[in-house]
């Protein structure tokens, strides 16, 4: 059972510094099922890669079954020696655990830096084959690639097997990497090797935080790792979502404080107007609305008979209720897909947000935090890749325009940041030549000579 772990930033052996794992020498741990070998195949300034290396004692596992009346639960030929699986959680728990909880006594600046790490697991077993794995990689923002194997070279008639080699490449901190890697690896092959009680919805909780929640799989990923233990599985999904009604109430008490400021403009009238006059300027048949809340845009977009097929995306699923409520979706035919709804995070990749002509993102950006505006980008530009992409977000500078608002405060009480007119241009600009996309920028709302309009979109257009 193999995982190495290859770090492409110079000083690449830095990693050693924060597995706390000295590249020169070969390491070893005793499990209660084996034993854990750490070495290095390469450590230069340029490429370090570091292998965590399982010898599971198979036969001593069955016979302490049997030791406990459970041998007929194992036999004493099979896969976990050589198939990452649970057991590789608990080494990398117990071997990597200073870096798992994100602390390096020698380099903490880069433990909680973002580094281009690529993870290859010799085997995995994927029950669910391919479609899982990208399932519960791609939303973290992974490049996947998936190898399957045949069940034997030698007869390729007997067809292939649930076994795969897996690597995982992205700019990731490697507390989030072995973070990932310790909750999903149980869930790929729905098959812990220990009880599961309490204490792993602690777990669970522990490393999914900062992600899980947010996860499109979240109920799955929760029902394979408590080995379906529906009290257990109901618990960890309460305290996953816990608090989210309070938010929800408080981001609809907000958006009416912001509208309140915006209504003498019609600004929300004008976005919508504008940015469907741009999708049907590009000929979009598929839009996606991400970010889409209650259904404002949606609402409009459904009137339209010439968008076929359309998307909305939110991370709140008391708003998708409520835009399901609007769009009287309940009526719709089970075979109309022309619209729908997905609860998901804009932060992740995700596979079922390609192919789309266009999407709109309207008011959306400037709730992230800025540092989540890399990633958001990634999944849009980089992973969806729509045709077009039609963006909206305030003008900082015309706030001081608004009689209400008071000096120096933002629109909304949840916006993370409200953008100049230059740094929407710079930011935008940038992702435009990182991804292939033309942009140009609009405004929207009445022109001040000094201050620019209200509301300013970035329209990017694939090269």
């Amino acid at each position: 059972m193999l995982l190495t772990i290859t770090n492409t930033r110079p000083p690449a052996t830095d990693l050693s510094f924060l597995l706390h794992k000295h590249p020169d020498r070969v390491q070893s741990f005793p499990l209660s099922f084996g034993q854990a070998h750490v070495f290095y195949p390469e450590a230069s300034e340029a490429r370090c890669t570091a292998a965590l290396l399982l010898d599971v004692d198979a036969v001593g596992l069955v016979r302490g079954l049997a030791a406990r009346g459970r041998a007929g639960e194992a036999q004493y030929v099979n896969d976990r020696p050589y198939v990452a699986s649970s057991f590789m959680s608990v080494a990398i728990a117990d071997v990597y655990g200073t870096a798992l909880g994100g602390r390096s006594q020698a380099r903490q600046e880069t433990a909680e830096t973002a580094l281009p790490l690529t993870a290859r697991l010799a085997v995995v077993h994927a029950r669910g084959g391919p479609g899982l794995l990208a399932q519960l990689f791609e939303p973290l923002g992974y490049t996947l690639v998936a190898e399957r194997h045949m069940l034997d070279e030698h007869f390729p008639e007997w067809g292939e097997s649930p076994y795969y080699t897996l690597q995982l490449s992205g700019e990731v901190r490697l507390q989030d990497l072995l973070s990932h890697l310790y909750v999903l690896l149980p869930v790929l092959d729905d098959d812990k090797h220990y009880w599961v009680g309490d204490e792993e919805v602690e777990k669970l909780l522990r490393h999914g935080e900062g992600w899980l929640a947010s996860h499109p799989a979240r109920e799955l990923i929760t029902a394979r790792y408590l080995r379906h233990r529906h009290t257990l599985m109901r618990d960890a999904l309460a305290r996953l979502v816990e608090g989210d009604e309070d938010p929800d109430a408080a981001e609809e008490a907000h958006a009416a404080e912001e509208q309140a400021i915006e209504r003498p403009l019609s600004l929300n009238r004008q976005r919508i107007a504008t940015a469907i006059d741009v999708l049907k300027e590009v000929g979009a048949s598929t839009v996606l609305d991400l970010g889409c809340g209650e259904g404002n845009l949606l609402g409009t977009l459904v009137q339209d008979r010439s968008f076929a097929r359309i998307l909305g995306v939110d991370v709140s699923y008391r708003a998708l209720e409520r835009a399901k409520a609007r769009l009287h979706l309940d009526r719709q035919p089970p075979d109309d897909v022309r619209v729908q709804l997905l609860q998901g995070a804009l932060t992740y990749r995700d596979r079922r947000l390609a192919g789309f002509d266009a999407a709109a993102v309207l008011e959306v950006i400037e709730h992230l935090e800025p540092t989540r505006l890399d990633a958001f980008a990634e999944a849009l530009f980089g992973g969806a890749r729509p045709g077009t992409v039609v963006l909206t977000t305030p003008n900082v500078e015309y706030n001081v325009r608004f009689e209400s608002l008071p000096a120096g405060t933002l629109r909304h009480r949840d916006h993370r940041f409200e953008w100049t007119r230059a740094e929407l241009g710079e930011w935008s600009s940038r992702v435009a030549e990182r991804f292939g996309y033309e942009v140009r920028l609009e405004p929207i709302g009445p022109q001040d000579p000094d201050v620019g309009s209200p509301t300013q979109m970035a329209v990017f257009t694939r090269s």
